[in-house]
């Protein structure tokens, strides 16, 4: 048995799914399997790198105990809803309870055409299977709420894009696969035995010391917004950029999904950009808050029906909780912020102090992890202050702030090397720079060289290590290699 399944999404009603089969591939070849993360999931991990693994994990082959089945969803696009969208080129084909305790699903994308294709090809290429590896396994070092990957597997089969692609499989793992999209599918064809049915699974599921009172989708809106708040302040401190954030991508677990358009900032600006189809910047990198409380509120609406029996009595009550959204983030915000500063204690002038700096940083184009980096040796040492000045255009806007911020630490009874060592253990040293990620899909979809991807992973690892390896891939791209677009995989 490759995977102890323990199967319990496939046991809901058939209106929740469409059971079908991977489809199976030429000539399945592996290209990398995550050995530790299949440990941790109780994998016979030999067998899952054994040519019967890989049958597995191209789709030739469905496993013992495996279920497959396509999961339905609808969602909002950019802000407008598709009553259908669903698993059209990912199949689940099962839950592991892990060594861990935890439920987890294991997912194949690009393992063919489901009912839910809309006539695409349900495959995936090589560069965005190998795009989000690198970029989920490096989220899950930075300790951020995320999918992981356990494998992937070139097919030996080509995917048509622009041009013709080398096709792959991703084998995903997530906490579930449940999305705001899932209960907007059931609200838009007025299913209400199905979208209780969804709030006692997600709670049980995600939720499972939550006290659900009266109103179990009251609860379940409140910890979202609990989780999104935290999520994504996490994600404006390492500076990602998820590029796009429909509702479908939008997780009940709180996990980061969907690694297509996504980067990370190279030098900072709130409304940096990437993703080629955000052509009004909707998702932009400060935008992300705002979004995600947007995304809440298309929940709220799809479960409102459940909040309360009178209409605005529900209103009123998931009105307070999606306004709890704004200062929890704030919060959780600041919280990031103090800690990226070298700051333990809270001080009411902390946000400002912070803000002044992002504002210095946007008008000196300074790259964002290099910078914070580098802040953590001046934390301990004032003669590193040149090296942070000659970062920015001109010198004096961080000797300006500096005053401040030392002014700011001298507050606190903190060692210098313990406030740099707790600064460097939140500023990490790596970033999947845009610029190499793009460099290792080159190399490996028109060489078949997998050695930059396999350096990626590597390095990415340990992100907040100084190995020496690796400083290549701390260095922010020269302005001819700056990665200005990314795009989806489809």
């Amino acid at each position: 048995m490759l995977f102890p399944f323990d199967n319990s999404y496939a046991r809901l009603p058939e209106r929740f799914y469409a059971r079908v089969k991977p489809t199976p591939v030429a000539a399945p070849r592996l290209v990398k399997l995550n050995r530790e993360l299949a440990e941790l999931l109780g994998a016979d991990v030999e067998a899952l790198a054994s040519d019967e693994g890989v049958a597995v994990l191209s789709g030739n082959r469905v496993p013992e105990n495996a279920d497959p089945i396509a999961l339905a969803y609808a969602g909002h696009q950019f802000g407008s809803f598709v009553h259908q969208l669903g698993d059209g080129r990912a199949i689940l084909l099962g839950e592991v309870v892990g060594k861990d305790g935890k439920r987890r699903d294991v997912q194949m994308k690009g393992s063919g055409r489901t009912p839910f294709s809309r006539g695409g090809d349900g495959r995936a290429a090589l560069g965005p299977v190998l795009r989000e590896y690198v970029v989920s396994e490096a989220m899950a070092a930075y300790g951020i709420p995320t999918t992981r990957s356990l494998a992937a597997v070139i097919t030996g089969e080509p995917v048509a894009r622009e041009t013709l692609l080398p096709g792959a499989v991703l084998t995903r793992i997530a906490a579930s696969h449940l999305r705001v999209g899932t209960f907007e599918y059931f609200a838009a064809r007025d299913d209400l035995e199905a979208l209780r049915i969804l709030v006692d699974y997600a709670l049980a599921r995600h939720y499972p010391d939550a006290k659900a009172g009266d109103s179990p989708a009251l609860t379940l809106l409140e910890r979202l917004v609990d989780a999104y708040a935290r999520l994504v302040a996490s994600w404006l401190g390492v500076g990602f950029v998820h590029g796009v954030m429909n509702t479908d991508n939008t997780t009940i677990s709180g996990e980061t999904i969907d690694y297509g358009p996504c980067a990370f900032l190279d030098e900072y600006h709130p409304m940096k950009r990437f993703s080629s189809i955000d052509r009004g910047g909707r998702y932009a990198f400060m935008n992300q808050p705002r979004i995600a409380q947007w995304n809440l509120a298309r929940f709220a609406e799809a479960v409102l029906p459940l909040v309360a029996t009178e209409e605005e009595a529900a209103v009123r009550r998931a009105t307070e909780a999606l306004e709890r959204f704004g200062p929890e983030f704030e919060r959780a915000h600041a919280a990031v912020l103090r800690k990226k500063l070298g700051l333990f204690l809270e001080r009411p002038d902390d946000p400002e102090l912070a803000g002044d700096l992002l504002e210095r940083l946007a008008a000196g184009e300074v790259d964002y992890t290099v910078f914070f980096r580098s802040l953590a040796d001046s934390a301990a040492d004032a003669a590193h202050d040149e090296a942070c000045a000659s970062l920015f255009r001109d010198p004096g806007a961080f000797h300006d702030w500096a005053e401040r911020w030392r002014a700011r630490l001298a507050q606190e009874d903190v060692a210098p090397e313990d406030r740099r060592r707790s600064m460097r253990a939140v500023n990490p040293a790596l970033v999947p720079r845009n610029h190499r990620i793009e460099e290792a899909i080159a190399a490996a979809s028109e060489r078949g060289d997998l050695g930059p991807f396999e350096t990626l992973v590597a390095a990415l690892a340990r992100p907040y290590d100084d190995d020496p390896r690796y400083a290549h891939l701390k260095q922010p791209p020269q302005p001819e290699e700056r990665v200005t677009r990314t795009f989806c995989g489809t």
